[in-house]
């Protein structure tokens, strides 16, 4: 019997999911019927049609890497555990970059943490007052290269991050599906950073690191992604963190709940 849980408190880090969530660029958005109702059938049952990259979501090691496992190989103790909520909104802009340095000014991130990133963009999911799509899913900031180190060296168990992606959006395939959006994000580095976009992320050696270079064994260190809910009540702070999706045998990535556990105030 766990003592003391009267004392804690869970706290819900994810988004809400509807036919209205945006999918990833590309991918099937998330269709939703009734094939009964309860009149005359005596319950309502539902047909749900979908990609596996819509909302909160977590993205396993087959996800990007062939012989990677499956969602449902994955030890709790690898989606669940101690870990850091950290809080980037004060440096967060469109396109912007964040780097290992920026995480550990703000907490103490431990050998073997979960770490979940607030960048804010969450505010522009599409059911909240600042909704913005194309904002969330193609302006969102991302991390640095160096981040693929830091969170091999750290052992990181896995990330979660509160937009579109866990990689910057330039360096995902939306850099070739959105060339506007591209040159605008290449002045914006060449202006803030000094670099052309294809230097800071350079293709193909750096294309979508966060996936590519992570997922592998020996690291497996996958992330999710869409997360939100209430994470502005848990900024810098250690944590338990659970990153929670059904037991998908097979499954590339799955539909998946984020929480934080805290001592209750």
């Amino acid at each position: 019997m766990i003592k003391n849980w009267d004392k804690m408190k869970v706290y819900d880090l994810t988004q809400n999911t509807s036919h209205l969530s945006p999918p990833w660029p590309t991918y099937e958005p998330l269709q939703v019927k009734f094939f009964k109702r309860l009149s005359p059938n005596g319950a309502n049952g539902m047909l749900i049609t979908t990609s596996n990259h819509v909302g909160t979501h977590l993205d396993g090691p087959l996800h990007f890497d062939t012989p990677g496992r499956d969602i449902a190989s994955l030890e709790m103790d690898k989606l669940m555990g101690p870990g850091v909520v950290v809080d980037l909104s004060d440096i967060a802009e469109d396109w912007s970059i964040y780097t290992p340095q920026d995480i550990m000014d703000r907490v103490e991130v431990k050998t073997g943490d979960i770490i979940y990133i607030n960048t804010g963009y969450h505010r522009y999911g599409f059911d909240q007052p600042e909704a913005d799509e194309r904002r969330y899913m193609l302006r969102h900031p991302g991390p640095s290269m160096d981040f693929v180190e830091f969170c091999r060296d750290m052992k990181i168990k896995h990330l979660a991050v509160d937009c579109g992606s866990a990689d910057h959006p330039m360096n995902t395939k939306i850099r070739d599906w959105e060339p506007a959006e591209a040159l605008a994000c290449d002045k914006f580095m060449k202006e803030r950073y000094g670099k052309a976009l294809d230097e800071i992320y350079h293709w193909p050696d750096t294309y979508q690191a966060m996936h590519v270079m992570l997922f592998p064994k020996p690291w497996e260190c996958i992330h999710a992604e869409n997360i939100g809910g209430e994470i502005d009540k848990v900024l810098n702070k250690r944590l338990i963190l659970g990153t929670l999706p059904w037991k998908f045998q097979y499954g590339e990535s799955a539909f998946c709940r984020c929480i934080a556990i805290d001592e209750a105030e």
